[in-house]
């Protein structure tokens, strides 16, 4: 059944609200060859986002190919180096002849190989004959953008969840190289591909981009922009309306606070709202929505607390109470943090498990705003403000 509240899978079109400035932005930056990075917890609508910004430059007729890859499952640079393959020239060819002819014309000279019946038992285009060295990783690497010449248009290439690289033995040497791709395609001339690196683990993404300095003014960070909330009360008034339900706004932006406006867990919540409700929806309907989203999401917090030591748990504590500074003796001896020194060490393990992050002004902040009702609410049964 159709709905107006999607969380299901990402959005485009009419269900896209919010953010439309940002796809402009966006696909310029792209459209001018400019490889883009960008970082948020999950489901904040980065996929959302790429894929409006993409169905927008179509429409303004635009020619080029995208090739999105997972790396969520990636662990060694073998499995990257030939998913990356595969992927990019599924995007351009479609027969087994086609695949072996580019094969032949780019990786001429390295490891990767057209296997006819590894191609039939697994549909995996790419595969090597040997342990990879540094020629086939820059030849890999360097293939999307040799694509695209062949092809005559630009290819954007989507590597998403590239946090997980980092799990890779060589995923040092698989940036480094990266870099060098990189500069490479700084002032080329003609179509070439524009790299977009998407991360759903915000500290693991700072880690490679920002502590570790990797691709260093090579891209460029885009950053989510919140949506307002006058927006996503519109959005869920429409919403109602369409189904002959109406609902007090003041009750809307009282949500809005709760989720901290975060559209994955508003749609959610309204769609069990819809689904609950006929004609008027009262704030007891929307009680016991939250009631239903808490009993969904509680087994996973559960499992987040349960693996915090009790130190974790008191800085984590100390956070909710609104403190910024946590070396001081007061703050210490009252959440049992031990010393200034293991204060750090904390602090490091709750970004670690992706709990909180640091803002620009380097005050902390919880990552998930469900995970803080609960947690506030529940488990330390602090008061609470929606």
């Amino acid at each position: 059944m159709d709905t107006p509240f999607v969380y299901d899978k990402y959005v485009t079109g009419k269900n896209f609200i919010g953010r439309k400035s940002s796809c402009t932005v966006l696909g310029n930056l792209l459209s001018q060859g400019e490889h883009v990075v960008i970082w948020d917890a999950p489901k904040t609508g980065k996929t959302s986002l790429i894929q409006q910004t993409m169905w927008n430059l179509r429409i303004t007729g635009k020619q080029f190919t995208v090739c999105e890859i997972s790396l969520l499952n990636i662990r060694d640079a073998a499995t990257f180096l030939t998913r990356l393959g595969t992927t990019v020239l599924r995007s351009v060819a479609s027969t087994p002849d086609e695949y072996a002819r580019l094969m032949q014309r780019h990786l001429a000279g390295t490891h990767f190989v057209f296997d006819q019946r590894v191609y039939s038992e697994k549909d995996q285009i790419v595969s090597l004959d040997w342990d990879i060295d540094d020629t086939d990783i820059m030849a890999m690497l360097r293939l999307p953008s040799r694509l695209a010449q062949d092809g005559m248009q630009p290819l954007f290439l989507i590597l998403d969840e590239f946090q997980s690289l980092a799990n890779c033995l060589q995923a040092e040497k698989i940036w480094k190289a990266l870099e060098q791709v990189l500069s490479e395609s700084r002032g080329s001339q003609g179509n070439t591909c524009t790299f977009l690196f998407v991360g759903s683990m915000v500290n693991a993404m700072k880690e490679i981009f920002v502590t570790g300095r990797y691709f260093y003014r090579q891209v460029t960070r885009f950053q989510l922009p919140p949506v307002e909330e006058k927006e996503i009360v519109e959005h869920v008034v429409k919403g109602f309306l369409s189904g002959g339900k109406v609902i007090d706004r003041n009750l809307l932006m009282g949500m809005c606070r709760l989720f901290k406006n975060h559209l994955w867990y508003i749609n959610h919540f309204v769609a069990i709202c819809d689904a609950k409700s006929k004609g008027y929806i009262v704030e007891s309907t929307l009680m016991e929505a939250l009631s239903a989203m808490i009993s969904i999401h509680e087994p996973r917090f559960k499992s987040i607390v349960n693996n915090l030591t009790t130190f974790q748990l008191g800085l984590l504590k100390a956070i909710l109470d609104g403190h910024m500074k946590f070396s001081s003796s007061e703050v210490i001896q009252k959440y049992a943090l031990n010393s200034s020194a293991n204060v750090k060490r904390l602090k490091d393990a709750l970004m670690k498990k992706e709990i909180i992050t640091f803002d620009e002004k380097e005050e902390p902040y919880l990552l998930d705003p469900l995970f803080e009702y609960w947690v506030r609410r529940y488990y330390f049964e602090m008061e609470t403000t929606s």
